[in-house]
């Protein structure tokens, strides 16, 4: 058993479509860990909501020759991460344009409460 298994990750994203090369990392580094047994939770944050719509994640690419930033969500979801985007207070969400890869909208208090309780916390 590696010093990851059982432990809980919560790895908060804050960088979206104007910094596209910080996109796929946070979601490539939860795959890793997902698969070492860890459990990790993704909360996108701040302008990474974004990353929870289909029409932008679908055409987003951290780097030119690369894949688009929803294959590193397909493929963290598949190791078992779990998804998260935070409710901005006061701004409209229009659901029927998110991924199914996310799990739940969920708000600033319920990022307070992971942060204390969880093993570690990123910021990617």
């Amino acid at each position: 058993m590696s010093d990851t298994a059982s432990q809980r990750i919560l790895i908060v994203v804050n960088s979206g479509p104007s910094t596209p090369a910080r996109c796929a990392a946070p979601f490539y580094t939860a795959t890793l860990l997902a698969c070492m047994d860890a459990q990790v939770t993704v909360f996108l944050s701040g302008e990474a909501t974004q990353l929870a719509q289909a029409e932008v994640c679908d055409k987003l690419y951290a780097a030119a020759d690369g894949e688009p930033v929803r294959h590193f969500i397909q493929q963290a979801k598949s190791a078992g991460i779990r998804l998260l985007m935070c409710r901005a207070p006061g701004v409209v969400i229009n659901e029927q344009g998110l991924i199914p890869e996310l799990d739940e909208i969920a708000s600033g208090g319920e990022l307070a409460q992971m942060i204390l309780e969880y093993d570690k916390v990123l910021t990617l």
